[in-house]
């Protein structure tokens, strides 16, 4: 996910938002903490282990040369970070800064000597990127291009004949315009009794569901098998009939990466069992298309 800074200074000022801010200070040339300021830092860490960490700033008095301050500055910074970071939250754009003496000094020594950490109490962790002045950014999703389904194929038989299936453009157009998370069942697609084999008059079906993955390769679906009628799904055959489906798409060429198939038994009914007819047995008998991308 893509985010964008608004105000590039916005983890410097002790104003900003609702941050809060620690300060510990260094002797002279040292960039580890004396016995006092040590103290202070340890219990600031175990009253703040709920909270997180978004940037460090470390700074010098002008003593000594710049590149020596700036240096120095440095691995104050890195010795604080290296004392919280398995204490407290870190951001994960966790921001560094060394100042060295670049920046308007005080004129007590003893104050610029420092390091301040920022951070954002575990209350307001969830206004975050408020807080910080981060926002995301909108990316306009493009329409898909328009999709004309065919309304029939016909094929050539091997002895010669033809075979014709009337194709239904509405599922398919459906199938093709769904949201990753949706859940289409594929009607009238129906199988030889107590098998996995699919009747010949609902070969059309699977032909449907071919064209949508071939004029929409972003798509990825997970085929679910329903039975009716048995508690237990002893020959696990929602599974087989799923896995059929998925097997003449990969031999049809469709990558496998972007299909999963799962049987559920009876254990998602519609109606519940035992049904009172075949109408309700009929809608309990299914296969449903989940649309896990697209």
């Amino acid at each position: 996910m893509k985010y964008y800074i608004l105000f590039l200074l916005i983890l410097i000022s002790a104003q900003s938002y609702a941050q809060e801010q620690f300060t510990v200070y260094f002797d002279s040339n040292k960039f580890e903490l004396n016995p006092k300021e040590n103290t202070k830092f340890t219990a600031w860490i175990l009253e703040n282990t709920k909270n997180k960490i978004v940037a460090v700033h470390g700074f010098t008095d002008e003593d000594g040369t710049n590149g020596f301050n700036d240096t120095l500055a440095g691995k104050r910074v890195d010795f604080i970070f290296n004392a919280v970071k398995n204490q407290i939250k870190i951001r994960e754009d966790y921001k560094s800064r060394s100042f060295g003496e670049s920046f308007e000094q005080s004129d007590n020594k003893a104050d610029n000597r420092r390091v301040i950490i920022y951070y954002i109490l575990e209350k307001d962790l969830a206004r975050e990127n408020e807080i910080l002045g981060i926002k995301k950014e909108i990316v306009e999703k493009k329409p898909k291009s328009v999709i004309v389904y065919p309304e029939k194929l016909v094929f050539e038989n091997p002895n010669g004949t033809k075979s014709e299936f009337k194709l239904d453009t509405a599922f398919m157009k459906k199938i093709g315009e769904a949201e990753a998370g949706e859940k289409l069942k594929i009607e009238n697609l129906n199988f030889v009794i107590n098998t996995f084999a699919v009747v010949n008059e609902s070969r059309g079906k699977m032909y449907e569901l071919l064209l949508v993955l071939q004029k929409n390769p972003d798509l990825k679906i997970e085929i679910q098998g329903h039975l009716c009628c048995m508690p237990v799904d002893r020959t696990d055959l929602s599974t087989q009939r799923a896995k059929a489906i998925y097997n003449f798409l990969v031999h049809n060429e469709i990558q496998k990466e972007r299909l999963s198939y799962k049987g559920f038994g009876s254990s998602q009914p519609i109606f519940a069992l035992p049904e009172k007819d075949e109408q309700e047995r009929a809608a309990n008998r299914r296969v449903e298309i989940l649309i896990v991308e697209n």
